[in-house]
């Protein structure tokens, strides 16, 4: 008798539905991968070529015909050009070719450029190398005859043919690590940082605080809780660029209401500078990020608020707990998953932050962080290499903090 025990592997339906689950996640993870993973292996592979603004247009001879001279009956004289150039203004461009066919009714009427030959009615051209920048203008003098006019001959409607080699600066084989080099040479990198942190960390911290603190007062029923829980969502919904030029207005030291309002009441003599000065200016962007986004945390936090039960808080109450220990002991535990998903995401949406910084300050006043540092290496000094050399930087600083995040919040729940 045989043993006949469990039967091993997946089933025929387990296999049925194990495709049907990625024929369904695959319009994701095919999105995913255009939008995210594509990108981020471009930087990767950016950061480690030496190319800059003007090299990523790629090395392509272009030539444009036309015919000089406008002649009107048989016997005009006129000229054939060519205008010659490279597209790329550094990249060299190899044994380049012109073929080209000879129009109708057209005949030599001088001596042709010795790089060029007619044969079979083709105009062939041997261009030789042309460096970056190359521009040149290749002149034929032609007759014309009668047929040129009976079939109403449009030069520049003909194709041009042109070949050459050419080494793309993105495709070819030539990587660097000078990119690296100049984003960690001298001590302004870590100044950025240190910036870059200081920002982060209390724009991250202050939201939380300020969204706690705003779901702690509209955690109850009171008459007009709803307009001004809508009120409170204004920072985050209103554009960015509208909020950042209402603050620049406000605390402009000519014009701003700030500024009046502080001579007034004698706290200052002079006007102050608050986005021009050091540290100030760094204080004001940060305060900034703090009121731009505490409703997202004010929205999480008060829902989750909302979910705890009750029971909880009159059992303390009945014995006879203070509100800050109903808070501290009640609502703080249940409250840590949200927070700690929270202090996650703000610090990656806050450590990627470009437009709130740029737009107050553009990064001067020692408000200068890491994302406008990509911005300022890859156009202001167009330096692309560079740019994304600081960008891998980023995405590296960030994916230590979610790993050693992800094993402090793992080694919490484990205990």
């Amino acid at each position: 008798m045989s043993d006949i025990g469990p039967p091993r592997g997946a089933g025929p339906l387990a296999r049925t539905e194990a495709r049907l689950a990625w024929g369904l996640l695959a319009p994701t993870i095919t999105a995913v991968s255009l939008v995210v993973i594509l990108p981020l292996l471009a930087i990767f592979w950016i950061s480690v070529k030496p190319v800059s603004l003007s090299d990523l247009r790629a090395p392509d001879p272009i030539v444009r015909e036309d015919l000089r001279g406008k002649p009107s009956v048989a016997g005009d004289e006129a000229t054939l050009r060519y205008r010659l150039r490279n597209s790329s203004p550094k990249s060299e461009i190899t044994g380049v070719t012109l073929t080209d066919s000879w129009p109708v009714g057209l005949s030599l009427a001088g001596d042709l450029d010795p790089r060029c030959m007619i044969s079979d009615a083709m105009l062939r051209c041997d261009l030789g190398d042309w460096e970056g920048g190359f521009r040149d203008t290749l002149t034929i003098p032609v007759v014309t005859d009668q047929a040129f006019f009976d079939q109403a001959t449009d030069v520049e409607a003909s194709v041009v043919n042109v070949d050459g080699k050419a080494s793309f600066v993105l495709t070819n084989g030539n990587f660097t690590l000078k990119n690296f080099v100049s984003v960690f040479d001298g001590g302004e990198f870590w100044s950025v940082l240190g910036v870059t942190l200081f920002y982060t960390i209390f724009g991250t911290l202050g939201a939380m605080i300020m969204g706690l603190f705003a779901s702690l007062l509209l955690n109850h029923s009171f008459r007009g809780q709803g307009i001004l829980r809508g009120l409170y969502l204004f920072p985050y919904v209103a554009p960015v660029i509208a909020v950042a030029f209402a603050w620049i207005l406000l605390f402009d030291p000519f014009s701003g209401s700030a500024n009046a309002l502080l001579i007034q009441m004698g706290v200052t003599e002079g006007a102050i500078n608050f986005f021009g000065e050091r540290p100030l200016a760094l204080i004001m962007v940060t305060l900034f990020e703090i009121w731009r986004y505490f409703p997202l945390s004010f929205l999480f936090i008060l829902a989750r608020m909302q979910s705890i039960p009750t029971d909880m808080y009159e059992a303390a109450d009945m014995d006879g707990a203070s509100p800050f220990q109903q808070f501290w002991y009640l609502s703080m535990p249940q409250l840590l998953g949200i927070l700690s998903v929270l202090f996650l995401l703000r610090f990656i949406w806050t450590f990627n932050k470009f437009d709130d910084i740029f737009l107050l300050t553009g990064g001067n006043a020692g408000t200068r962080v890491l994302t406008v540092n990509v911005y300022e290496q890859a156009f202001a000094v167009s330096n692309i290499g560079a740019g994304a050399a600081v960008a891998v930087v980023i995405f590296a600083c960030l994916l230590l903090f979610s790993v050693f995040f992800f094993k402090v919040m793992s080694r919490e729940e484990g205990l």
